[in-house]
């Protein structure tokens, strides 16, 4: 739905290059088969960026494992097992995600994949129960030391991150990662982040720090106000395609100056990658496996 995305191995790892030289500490990175740009498991995909990227930045790598809702559990942790990152995402919940709606706007689909899996969203659960949940803190976190970020799409995963925080599994401090906006989740009303906020607030203490952002032409505005209520923020092309209404931002680093430009202006600092893996309590990036 856009020129502009990265498929192949090199457009990945220029891209999140690009993104940390704009200033972003944490380069969130999902890989795609290059034949055809679909998303990929497969810990090779993921092995023709992570190296480049390490090599030629401080940033630190956040590994999916959500991936897609058409992946087996297996295969959403074939990727970070293989490279042991320093963080990991970490769906906290089943969720509908559907976005069927954006796809009614696209005239000429690029790949034959494409529509059948967009209109599909419509009927699949991404699927994150908590056996699910609890094999990756295992094998992922207690495994090889990796932290995570908490995707949190309704509030009741917040109770979900609690209760494996009381069962030891999940260790502060938490990385908390709100997402507002897709259709089967919390909505993009800023009451709703304050909402978030409260609950964290009672359920979590100061050991956790927040990011929250909203899917499509809420990215910005919502990330704004992730940081007036003293978060933290996540922008890119995952989230969505455009700079601004009708244009569409040609790379994940020209939403990175975007929002920095903003938040410098209202007096912020942004965090560089080793105050970002001081604050997360982060192993380092000399020890992951790629």
């Amino acid at each position: 739905m856009s020129p502009h995305l990265p498929v192949t191995a090199n457009e990945i790892a220029r891209a999140a290059i690009d993104a940390a030289e704009a200033g972003a500490a944490i380069i969130h990175l999902h890989a795609r088969n290059p034949d055809d740009g679909s998303p990929s498991p497969r810990a090779e995909d993921f092995m023709a960026f992570l190296p480049r990227i390490k090599q030629s930045t401080k940033a630190v790598v956040n590994i999916t494992t959500g991936g897609s809702h058409t992946m087996t559990l297996e295969e959403r942790m074939e990727a970070a097992k293989r490279a042991q990152p320093e963080v990991c995402s970490l769906n906290m919940g089943p969720l509908i995600f559907d976005y069927t709606a954006a796809g009614k706007r696209v005239d000429h689909w690029k790949y034959e994949w494409e529509k059948p899996y967009v209109d599909g969203s419509y009927d699949r659960v991404m699927y994150n129960t908590n056996y699910y949940i609890e094999r990756i803190l295992r094998e992922i976190g207690e495994a090889f030391g990796t932290r995570f970020e908490f995707e949190c799409y309704d509030i009741g995963h917040l109770y979900t991150l609690a209760h494996f925080a009381d069962r030891g599994l999940a260790k502060p401090p938490f990385f908390i990662q709100g997402i507002f906006g897709v259709l089967g989740g919390v909505g993009p009303d800023v009451r709703n982040l304050a909402h978030m906020v409260t609950v964290a607030d009672g359920l979590f203490g100061d050991d956790y720090y927040l990011s929250a952002f909203a899917a499509g032409r809420h990215q910005i505005p919502f990330c704004t106000q992730s940081a007036l209520l003293g978060g933290n923020v996540r922008v890119g092309l995952e989230d969505s395609l455009y700079l601004e209404k009708g244009r569409l931002a040609q790379s994940n680093a020209e939403q990175v100056v975007r929002i920095r430009t903003i938040l410098e202006a209202l007096g912020h600092e942004i965090a560089n990658p080793d105050e970002a893996r001081d604050m997360l309590e982060l192993k380092g990036g000399d020890n992951v496996a790629f």
